[in-house]
């Protein structure tokens, strides 16, 4: 019987979250304005938390610069994109995995959306898509990343590409941690539906930008979040 209520939970919230994202792509098509659209992905996806009864929660929102900035977060479920666009501002476009444009409906989102796609498996392509980051990061455009870049069943933070650190270095812009808890008991790296649970988001102190004659800018600001990160999570470095 749990296993029956567990199943019939989890399609009622894929009946909640496909018909928003239709939503959002429809209200959004013909508005010109990124931002706007950002603002209704947003209210969107803090609507299929309300609606689904997946608690959600986020602090610390004050601490974001007012202007362009870097955020990085830990990864470790399909929800965390949904998650970040529910937390921060309009103004914040995504750094994503290229693979994502296989997903016909969540690609077409995601470009409306502002996203930067990026390659991990082709190093040229890498490169371009790289080099395309850092001009937008110049021209301060503000960025989230999950820079272990992708997740696995196994628990932890994972590894991080350099791409963000790189980008918020070169840039001269403050770097954000901030902290998901709950994603992965709501929705495991194995799972196809999700649980009842709770989730929440905690944005870190930034990490001050890297001065222009800084050396080794990237990897202060790579090994500050991975500790501010790891100091507010239980789980384990994998790293270490």
């Amino acid at each position: 019987m749990r296993a029956v209520v567990r199943t019939g939970y989890g399609l009622w919230c894929w009946a909640i979250f496909v018909p928003l994202v239709v939503g959002v792509l429809l209200l959004g098509l013909p508005v010109a304005s990124v931002t706007v659209r950002r603002r209704l992905a947003r209210s969107a996806a803090r609507a299929f938390f309300r609606c689904s009864g997946i608690g959600f929660a986020i602090t610390g929102l004050e601490r974001l610069p007012p202007g362009a900035c870097v955020v990085v977060a830990n990864h470790s479920s399909y929800l965390d994109g949904v998650i970040l666009q529910a937390a921060l501002p309009p103004r914040f476009a995504f750094v994503i995995k290229r693979e994502i444009v296989r997903v016909p409906l969540a690609s077409l989102l995601l470009r409306r959306l502002g996203s930067e796609f990026v390659e991990r498996f082709d190093r040229h392509k890498g490169g371009i898509d790289a080099r395309r980051v850092l001009r937008v990061a110049a021209a301060g455009q503000a960025l989230a990343f999950f820079p272990e870049g992708t997740f696995t069943e196994q628990v932890g933070l994972g590894r991080f590409h350099a791409g963000a650190f790189v980008a918020a270095a070169r840039a001269g812009l403050p770097l954000v941690p901030a902290v998901i808890r709950g994603a992965r008991l709501v929705l495991p790296p194995a799972a196809a539906l999700p649980r009842r649970g709770a989730i929440a988001v905690e944005i870190l102190e930034p990490v001050p930008a890297a001065g222009p004659g800084e050396r080794d800018g990237a990897a202060r600001l790579r090994s500050a979040a991975r500790a501010a990160m790891l100091s507010h999570m239980t789980d384990p470095d994998l790293e270490a």
